[in-house]
């Protein structure tokens, strides 16, 4: 399992300011989280696209289909899994990702005293597209990277984050206020390190785009068989084309990506529509009750209808 290496440079005057700033921002920013979103989960704010977040628990992991979304955290600590790949973060660190890619998630520190307290930004690939058009063209996009990344946060990208944050406690400010510090940050994310992953994905005609389209179609046909033929058809790619790219964007083989879907909508279907077990699987295209057991088995460790009883338990506690 390859993990993310996430390393700090050596301290000098320069840095040793700014790192003072950022502790400044970090410890505002977790106060304003903290007031807008006081019980465990996540809650929607009056900022279109930005939600809040707070977790104590480090026991129960989650999965997730993450969608494209800019995130970053005020306090404690989470670890993602992509496939075979492992991310840890912190509140020294933002984490990005240019596509839709089904995780696990687990708060790795937090407690009731000092909980984990996180935002998150959907991204818009249209706002992508156009501050792209803006910016110098000096930046190639034919590589495809990985459709998620942690990067070590500047000072002018927490403090873009934060300014954000702020409107949440006038609101008042929000609709005229809003879309001109979310661009800003947009943009600081394009211009940073990590922002080649959103280029790609939204720019059209590149490969990571052109997996995009595959990835939509497995999205909205979880029930269908899967067909490399048609995905590469829809990529307008290869067959082998489409696998390497495939893997290359999401760490999973279009097969792969197919299944973790799968089961993570059979999973959410039984714990919030209390379908049963047999209804979930069919649902999602699974002809063989069985091998629907084994599979799910395998990806959340016990069988469905225990699964589920565990995790509406550890919900209560």
């Amino acid at each position: 399992m390859d993990t993310a290496v996430l390393t700090t440079p050596r301290p000098n005057d320069s840095n040793a300011m700014e790192n003072a700033d950022l502790t400044r921002q970090r410890t505002e920013l977790a106060a304003i989280i903290d007031r807008h979103c006081q019980a465990d989960g996540g809650v929607d704010t009056a900022i279109p696209n930005l939600k809040l977040f707070r977790g104590s628990n480090t026991e129960v992991p989650t999965c997730a289909i993450m969608t494209s979304v800019f995130a970053m955290m005020a306090q404690g600590a989470k670890r993602i899994t992509v496939g075979d790949d492992t991310y840890d973060y912190d509140a020294r660190h933002y984490l990005i990702s240019s596509v839709d890619l089904p995780i696990f998630a687990r708060i790795t520190q937090a407690s009731v005293a000092e909980p984990y307290l996180g935002l998150g930004l959907a991204i818009d690939p249209l706002k992508i597209n156009e501050l792209t058009a803006a910016m110098p063209k000096n930046r190639a996009i034919d590589a495809v990277d990985r459709g998620i990344a942690v990067g070590l946060l500047s000072v002018d990208i927490q403090n873009t984050a934060l300014r954000l944050a702020r409107l949440l406690d006038t609101p008042a400010d929000i609709p005229v206020l809003a879309p001109i510090i979310e661009r800003e940050l947009l943009y600081r994310l394009l211009a940073g390190p990590l922002g080649s992953r959103l280029r790609q994905a939204a720019a059209s005609g590149s490969h990571s785009h052109q997996i995009v389209r595959a990835i939509d179609w497995l999205k909205t046909n979880l029930d269908q068989p899967l067909s490399i033929e048609r995905l590469a058809s829809l990529a307008n790619m290869s067959r082998s084309s489409l696998h390497h790219h495939f893997k290359a964007l999401t760490a999973m083989t279009p097969l792969q990506y197919q299944k973790q879907l799968r089961l993570q909508e059979a999973r959410r279907l039984m714990l919030v529509s209390d379908t049963d077990a047999a209804s979930a699987a069919h649902h999602v295209g699974y002809e063989s009750p069985s091998q629907f057991n084994r599979e799910y088995r395998r990806m959340f460790g016990s069988p469905p209808g225990r699964d589920v009883a565990q995790f509406r338990q550890s919900q209560t506690v």
